[in-house]
This record gives structure tokens, C-alpha cells and sequence, in this order.
């Protein structure tokens, strides 16, 4: 039998709390860092107080684990390489630098041959000087940015007005928008040698927050296939170790990758019911370079978001589908547009969870 570890947790969100339980489970110990004492961590782990670049608060969480693992991709890679002598880091900081900064991400994913939307670097206003309308492009902070913050989609001149203002501020990349067919992720977990990925996931966003998810995408065997070797391929060039999700465009025939997180994905929820092992499970077995399983989806399933808009009518669809699975962070209080949980149903018919797809929604 493996020996217990204490697994070190930079970020106590619902991430954090769903990687502790996988952890838990396996009897190891955890102790997580976080800026919220009633952070949804706290539920299932001891919790350091302290904000993320906190180094003399990162020393004393890496002096009592064994190894340290972070579940999203704002912590500071300065402090974490400060403390990075005091326990194991498998993630390592590389990886995190290159997902903070999507300049360091577009040249590290054209690095490994995936196909990207066309893209250029924007240092000033100067370089948005003499704008071709004719393409839609949308401009990007180089950090920074989420659920669709720090973006800038330029249609006219005062949206131009807006990139160029954003431009002068920051360091920005400016993308061609991708006539896709569909938004889809594929998650995979490495433990430094080996990796283990999970069915193409299909992602319907609503005001660019995910709104559902649906597995398996519906987009043709060949496209599916290839984007899990595009996954995959990512994945070994970093020598991946835990969970990384890749989110990526499908055409009518091709798939274009958008970004990376390096950590587990709400996109990827679904897998804790639905497969028979979760990105959660996975992670915990790659940070710790364990063995990993080949993922298998027990049946076709559906996942959507639980919004603080949407308590009342998630707790109503619930009682009315007892088989509905429903996880609720713990966050305390329901602000709009915040993550407060999900629900996950899944079906033996492929064809019934795909008009679930469609017909359900909160």
C-alpha cells in the first residue's frame, strides 16, 4: 500500500475542496492555504489563513506537506519557487507561468504544433494603428483576464476606441475570431511519465461563464480523436503531473486550441459520478506519480453550473429528479453570476442525455 502523504492545497475553493475529498479518500492528509477562513476548503481540511503570495504563510504549508499542488492559476509563481526547496512541487512553476500569461501560452501551444487561431502581440495602441475591420478579432489581456474580463471584442470604432485604451495599459494579444461549430475541453492527467485523458467534453457558456456541459461532445469520432491527441500532446511536452484541462474551438473539420488551466476544470465535474475515476481522483494520483487508469465514461451525462441566480430553481429540479446528482460548495453566501455548485445527470441513452441537454437548464 502507498504511504499516507499530507498533501499542501494553495487555494481553498471549490477546486480545493473537491481535490481534498479525492485526497481524503485515499487517506492521505491535507491542509490548505486560502485568504477566507470559511473558504469551501475549510469543510474537509485545516486551512491556513493567508493570501496566496504570502511566502512566510507558503513556508509554513510546505514545511508541514509532503507535497504541494495548487487548484487555479493565480497563485504566485515567485513565492511558490521561494518554498519550492521545502516540499515537492510536481506541477512544477513553468506550467504556471505559461497559462498566467497568454503571450508565454500562444508561443508554448505553437511550440508543440496544435493548431491556433491566428493571433499577433499588442505592446501599445500603436500597433492597433490603420485596423482592417474586414476580420473579427477579439483583444486578450496578456494576464489577468477570466470568464470573459480583460477582453475586448472589436466590431467598430468605439470598440476600437476601448482596445486601444485596453492596449495602452497592458500587454495584449488580439485573436481572429474562430467560426466554430461548437466550444469543447478535454481534460488529462499525467504523473511525469505517463498520461490518462477523459472524453471530449461539449461547453455552452452563458455571458462567458459555463453554463453546461455535455458528454461526450457531439462532434464526429475523427475530431474527437483529435483533439485528445492534441491533449495529449500538450500534455507530454510538459511532463505533466496532475490535471490540466485544454479548451479548444471545433470546426466543421478541425479543432483549434484556445487555452490552457492547469488544474482541474469545471468543465470536467461531470467525471466525478459519470466516470470511473474524476479529474480529481487523477490529479491527486499525478501529483503523487502514482499509477494512473484508463478512464472509462459509465454512461453519457450532462452538467450544469449552479449560479447564486439559480438556488431555488437547482433545489427544485433536484426534488422533482431524485437521481440528479447535486453538489453545493458551501459557499456562503449567493452572489449573482457566482459558481455555487452543479448538478450532474447522466443517462444508459446517448441519444436521451443529449435532449437533456437541450430541454434542461436553470
Amino acid at each position: 500500500m502507498n504511504s499516507t502523504k499530507t498533501i499542501g492545497i494553495i487555494g481553498g475553493g471549490q477546486l480545493g475542496q473537491m481535490m481534498a475529498i479525492a485526497a481524503i479518500y485515499r487517506g492521505h492528509k491535507v491542509i490548505t492555504l486560502d485568504p477566507a477562513a470559511n473558504c469551501p476548503a475549510a469543510r474537509v481540511s485545516e486551512v491556513i489563513v493567508a493570501p496566496y503570495d504570502d511566502v512566510a504563510a507558503l513556508r509554513q504549508l510546505a514545511e508541514r506537506c509532503d507535497v504541494l499542488t495548487y487548484e487555479f492559476e493565480n497563485v504566485d509563481a515567485d513565492s511558490l519557487d521561494a518554498v519550492a526547496d521545502l516540499a515537492d512541487l510536481p506541477q512544477g512553476t513553468r506550467l504556471l507561468r505559461i497559462s498566467q500569461n497568454r503571450v508565454h501560452e500562444k508561443e508554448f501551444l505553437s511550440s508543440t504544433g496544435v493548431d491556433l487561431a491566428p493571433y499577433q502581440i499588442i505592446r501599445s495602441s500603436a500597433d492597433l494603428e490603420n485596423y482592417d475591420f474586414s476580420v473579427k478579432r477579439v483583444l486578450k489581456t496578456a494576464t489577468g483576464g477570466y470568464d470573459g474580463h480583460g477582453q475586448v471584442v472589436i466590431r467598430d470604432e468605439e470598440s476600437l476606441a476601448t482596445a486601444r485604451d485596453l492596449a495602452d495599459k497592458t500587454l495584449c494579444v488580439l485573436e481572429d475570431f474562430v467560426p466554430f461549430t461548437m466550444e469543447i475541453s478535454v481534460i488529462v492527467s499525467g504523473n511525469g511519465k505517463d498520461v490518462t485523458v477523459f472524453p471530449v467534453q461539449e461547453n455552452i457558456h452563458r455571458n462567458n461563464i459555463l453554463s453546461k456541459t455535455i458528454v461526450p461532445a457531439r462532434i464526429s469520432e475523427s475530431l474527437a480523436a483529435k483533439a485528445k491527441d492534441m491533449a495529449v500532446r500538450i500534455a507530454e511536452q510538459l511532463n505533466l503531473s496532475g490535471t490540466l484541462c485544454v479548451e479548444m474551438f471545433a470546426t466543421a473539420d478541425d479543432i483549434i486550441v484556445n487555452e490552457i488551466a492547469p488544474r482541474p476544470h469545471n468543465s470536467g465535474h461531470y467525471s466525478i459520478e459519470a466516470c470511473d475515476f474524476s479529474q480529481f481522483d487523477t490529479h491527486i494520483l499525478g501529483i503523487l506519480g502514482q499509477p494512473l487508469p484508463e478512464v472509462t465514461l459509465h454512461a453519457p451525462a450532462v452538467m450544469l453550473n449552479v449560479l447564486g441566480q439559480h438556488m431555488e430553481k437547482a433545489a427544485q429540479y433536484v426534488a422533482e429528479h431524485p437521481s440528479a446528482h447535486l453538489h453545493l460548495y458551501g459557499k456562503e453566501e449567493a452572489k449573482h453570476n457566482r459558481k455555487m455548485g452543479h448538478v450532474t445527470v447522466f443517462s444508459e441513452e446517448s441519444d436521451e442525455v443529449r435532449e437533456l441537454g437541450e430541454g434542461i437548464d436553470f
